[in-house]
């Protein structure tokens, strides 16, 4: 702690130094290094690699590894392929059916299993004909998921080392230890409806005690393990011990009403209890059958647990749709029931434009201040969603405050940067345009403390700023994000420019 708060003033001291003499100076050099290379995306990806990016605010922790990691640990556990050679599966096998023998002596065979595991293939065609996007990216989760469950640890470390290479300083993990997941799932699939909302939780509620203990052990072990992965505490730390990380647990929107509340009631005690936990979300495909009968019951579960959690933040997938995706009617007012349900973002918010009120809706959101996660590899492959038919300019306008995130950039096949460089590419967005939002990715961050900004005005200092480095995680987070633009920006001379030879 006192070594964190001391690395808050130093940065704050470098801020404070920026802001009064070379920031505007420096930002200008930036941007026009910036445009210089723009239209060039193997020097645009180089600037974009060093640039600060603040905070990754949705980010599946089992979504973010990538298909050769997980594969590396199904190898050394000794796992097999099936007779397709597309699912990982328990041994005993052939020899030449192990993931090592694929890995080491059946290339092509190796690369059809990776394809399996992500979008890979699909983006390239591969079996397009057979699955779509949004088909090979959820059924990816099942596919690698006991790999997952078998060392949570080793994933903690493999997204801090992802952060750290991209230049991400804060990661809001989505994930549920175990014992939140196995409680949840052994709920019965009996109807549950709103009414019943009340007496459910208030026989559940009572019983919570040894399961959040059991999660606070679980998370204290995985928190441990990748510590020790990335030998932090000692003097060969990996870069990415210093990346700061909060949890998000998660309910499932496609599962009985019984067990989609018990999830909600078990996620907002947790992140209660344990404040690594700094909000909840909810998850699954908004277009699954049950998601969508049961978005109004969800809704209202979120309203009545909020009620008796006001303490603690929500985000909500929501508009993680389109036109022909679904029926019409089915586009008319989620993310509008979301905000109305007290989300305080929106994950993803593609399908706006088909909202009955979507003018009303930004305006509120824009009011009060609710952000938008923005995954645009995402909506790219999920949804076909990419250029001027993602909404990322129209909430622009609107004055809707936005921050850039991965989702799941393991089956994404993308990174960080790479969400920043489609951002320019595709929606056209300049270096003041991208600066601003790895500002709000903290500002908007559910990272405990007060901003370092007045009146959340990114860039204007709060003029008790100096203070709350000394107080305040968020501000903290916040100052060192200054610095790093000092840094970066005072070394734009680094970058190749001129007219390509």
């Amino acid at each position: 702690m006192k070594r964190a708060l001391l690395a808050g003033l130093a940065a704050f001291a470098a801020f404070c130094a920026s802001a009064a003499h070379a920031d505007a100076a420096s930002e200008a050099a930036a941007s026009a290094v910036f445009d210089d290379l723009a239209s060039n995306p193997a020097r645009l990806r180089v600037f974009l690699q060093a640039m600060p990016k603040g905070g990754d605010l949705h980010n599946h922790l089992g979504g973010t590894p990538y298909a050769e990691d997980y594969l590396e640990v199904a190898a050394r556990a000794g796992l097999c392929v099936d007779d397709t050679g597309l699912l990982l599966v328990a041994p005993p096998c052939p020899a030449e059916r192990t993931v090592k023998a694929l890995g080491e002596r059946r290339p092509f065979a190796f690369a059809r299993l990776i394809d399996s595991l992500s979008t890979r293939g699909v983006q390239h065609g591969v079996g397009a004909n057979e699955a779509s996007g949004h088909t090979q990216f959820f059924s990816s989760f099942d596919r690698f998921g006991p790999v997952y469950a078998a060392d949570v640890g080793q994933w903690m470390a493999v997204a801090r080392r992802g952060a750290a290479r991209d230049k991400v300083s804060y990661l809001e993990l989505m994930h549920n230890p175990r014992a939140l997941v196995e409680y949840a799932l052994s709920a019965s699939d009996e109807p549950l409806d709103e009414a019943g909302l009340a007496p459910f939780y208030a026989r559940e509620s009572g019983t919570l005690g040894p399961l959040l203990d059991r999660a606070v052990t679980e998370l204290d072990r995985d928190e441990a393990a990748a510590a020790a992965t990335l030998a932090c505490g000692t003097g060969k730390a990996d870069p990415a011990c210093g990346v700061a990380v909060h949890y998000l647990t998660f309910a499932w929107r496609g599962v009985p009403p019984r067990q989609a509340f018990r999830s909600l009631i078990a996620g907002f005690a947790l992140a209660r209890k344990d404040k690594r936990f700094v909000g909840i979300n909810i998850v699954q495909p908004e277009d699954d059958p049950i998601a969508l009968r049961d978005y109004d019951l969800h809704m209202a579960m979120f309203r009545f647990l909020e009620a008796k959690y006001p303490d603690v933040p929500v985000t909500m997938h929501a508009g993680e749709l389109t036109l022909g995706l679904v029926r019409p009617q089915d586009l008319r007012d989620h993310i509008a029931r979301a905000v109305a349900s007290g989300a305080r973002r929106i994950g993803h918010g593609t399908d706006i434009a088909f909202e009955d009120d979507a003018i009303a809706t930004m305006t509120r959101m824009a009011r009060e201040r609710i952000a938008v996660e923005v995954n645009l590899s995402s909506a790219a492959v999920i949804l076909g969603i990419k250029g001027g038919d993602h909404p990322l300019r129209l909430y622009r306008s609107m004055g809707v405050p936005m921050v850039l995130s991965t989702d799941d950039m393991g089956v994404l096949r993308s990174d960080m940067t790479n969400e920043y460089q489609r951002a320019a590419s595709e929606q056209g967005l300049r270096y003041p345009d991208l600066k601003a939002l790895a500002r709000a990715s903290l500002e908007y961050a559910f990272v405990p403390g007060a901003s370092l900004w007045r009146d959340g005005r990114t860039g204007i200092p709060a003029p008790d700023a100096a203070a709350l480095v000394k107080t305040s995680e968020k501000a903290r987070l916040q100052a060192d994000l200054e610095a790093r633009f000092d840094r970066f920006e005072q070394s734009v001379g680094q970058f190749p420019r001129g007219a390509m030879p």
